[in-house]
């Protein structure tokens, strides 16, 4: 799936509401027959893992002069500091010195509740409804003797920047630390990539769940049902589903127009969980029925697309050639050029790790040098507005001996899971 973040479809529809362009957040139905959980021996994040996150981070800080790092509720507070929280007008954040203790700061009433996914040695500062979180983060500043600029965990929304700037006395400089998030997130450690394996298994076995119980006139509200369904009898934690039918299946994120199965319908599935914090991101596409020469040749374009893009994946090459390849092969065969349509209007694949779409992309001008312990989607997706389209996707790590899938190709648009 590319170019939207998940977090902010989550909640937004009741019982599968329609989202933006088809993206769906489904409510299960009854739990399936014969499905149980995957995941009961996945192991999370050790406190250790994250105090070494800490070190990496706070090394990092030290060689570039950085006083602080200041990182809010989010997938960043999460993986440095092991703290599961929300965003809301209520600031929970952590302020990462360049060296010492962390400080966290969160509303008074919050503390015990944030205290169970703390997992590092911190300093809590709560505050009350009368008082201001953005003083606490400026006075923890003043008290620093470490010289230096503040950085900013890239996602942190504008306003505790602001109101931070704003408290009397505050004289740090502010710098993006979005470099130095990414130094430390890129790369995956042997625990990270155990927890996407576990994630992508759950993933794969549901939507291969639900391509064995399709049947006619189903809507993508009724399998989309059966996907939330099945990740959680697998032991996931769905976080969103995809359903394209039919012609929505030719725009990568949908259409609002209803759609149901019939005989010769496209059915592409995209569809993600969570396994301790760690994503999965699955696309599968296949036609209910007997599929024309047309939808064959489509496909096995894509597969091609898919073997390409992994054929080209070598240490140290700029991520984005494998975009170029990719495309390179779709143009001989006369598909649009520049992202046009029809063809493949987005990137080959994104980064992914505790959150679906994490930098770096596999999109031409991205020169990003490719590395071990690197995971991406592989998803080179072709579309015919008015038509239909075919996304497969799969999940893949870089190891030192070349690109490794969490979960098989798919076979053919006969065998398509």
């Amino acid at each position: 799936m590319n170019s939207f973040t998940r977090r902010s479809f989550l909640g937004i529809a009741a019982a599968g509401g329609a989202l933006v362009a088809g993206f769906r957040s489904f409510a299960a139905t009854s739990s399936p027959a014969g499905l149980s959980s995957l995941t009961t021996n996945a192991e999370p994040i050790t406190p250790a893992e994250h105090a070494a996150r800490i070190a990496k981070l706070q090394g990092l800080m030290q060689r570039q002069k950085v006083a602080a790092m200041l990182v809010e509720a989010g997938s960043s507070l999460e993986y440095f500091t092991g703290i599961r929280w929300w965003r809301s007008e209520r600031t929970t954040a952590a302020l990462i010195p360049a060296s010492g203790q962390a400080i966290v700061v969160t509303p008074f009433f919050e503390v015990p509740s944030v205290e169970e996914s703390l997992k590092i040695e911190a300093d809590v500062r709560p505050w009350h409804e009368d008082q201001s979180p953005f003083a606490l983060i400026a006075d923890a500043m003043r008290a620093s003797p470490a010289r230096g600029p503040l950085a900013i965990e890239w996602t942190t929304r504008h306003f505790i920047i602001d109101h931070v700037q704003k408290v009397p006395g505050f004289r740090r400089r502010v710098v993006s630390g979005e470099d130095l998030v990414n130094a430390c997130r890129t790369i995956k450690s042997p625990a990270e990539i155990a927890l996407m394996q576990a994630a992508n298994d759950v993933t794969i076995a549901g939507i291969r769940h639900v391509h064995g119980s399709l049947e006619a006139g189903m809507t993508a509200t009724d399998i989309g049902g059966m996907i939330a369904s099945a990740h959680a009898a697998l032991g996931g934690k769905y976080e969103f589903g995809l359903v394209l039918l039919n012609e929505a299946s030719a725009y990568p994120h949908g259409t609002e127009k209803p759609q149901a199965v019939r005989e010769g319908s496209v059915v592409l599935i995209d569809v993600g969980c969570k396994v301790h914090g760690y994503s999965s991101d699955i696309s599968r596409t296949w036609v209910f029925g007997e599929p024309t020469a047309r939808q064959r040749e489509v496909w096995n374009t894509v597969k091609r697309g898919q073997e390409i893009a992994l054929e080209t994946a070598k240490i140290g090459m700029p991520v984005g050639d494998m975009d170029i390849a990719v495309r390179r092969y779709y143009e001989g065969l006369g598909w649009a050029k520049d992202y046009g349509l029809p063809g493949t209007s987005h990137r080959t694949g994104h980064g992914i790790g505790m959150d679906g779409h994490e930098p770096p992309n596999l999109m031409r001008a991205a020169r990003t040098p490719l590395a071990p312990g690197m995971c991406f989607s592989d998803e080179p997706g072709i579309y015919i507005p008015g038509e239909f389209g075919v996304r497969m996707e799969d999940i893949w790590h870089m190891t030192e001996q070349g690109p490794k899938l969490f979960t098989p190709l798919a076979k053919s648009i006969d065998d398509p899971i």
